[in-house]
């Protein structure tokens, strides 16, 4: 019977301690225009070159042309 009420009074605790985390959530959120104002990047940097229009570059074709072979593992049975 001891084990059963350790085990009781843990969860119990445990949810009080979620409860009131909740409750510190909900009585001070952050305010919402923190989110549109941050000062995030992707890191991803573009410039357009001054002496090439934009109009030149090579159009992009893939390097292996046709269907790739499947494995020989999964290839059907010979005949």
């Amino acid at each position: 019977m001891k084990r059963f009420h350790v085990l009781s009074a843990t969860v119990g605790a445990g949810a009080l301690i979620s409860l009131g985390a909740f409750a510190a959530v909900a009585v001070d959120p952050q305010p919402s225009d923190s989110l549109i104002s941050s000062e995030m990047s992707t890191g991803v940097t573009v410039t357009q070159s001054p002496n090439q229009p934009a109009g030149q570059l090579p159009a992009a074709t893939p390097a292996i042309k046709g269907p790739a072979p499947l494995p020989t593992e999964e290839q059907g049975l010979p005949g």
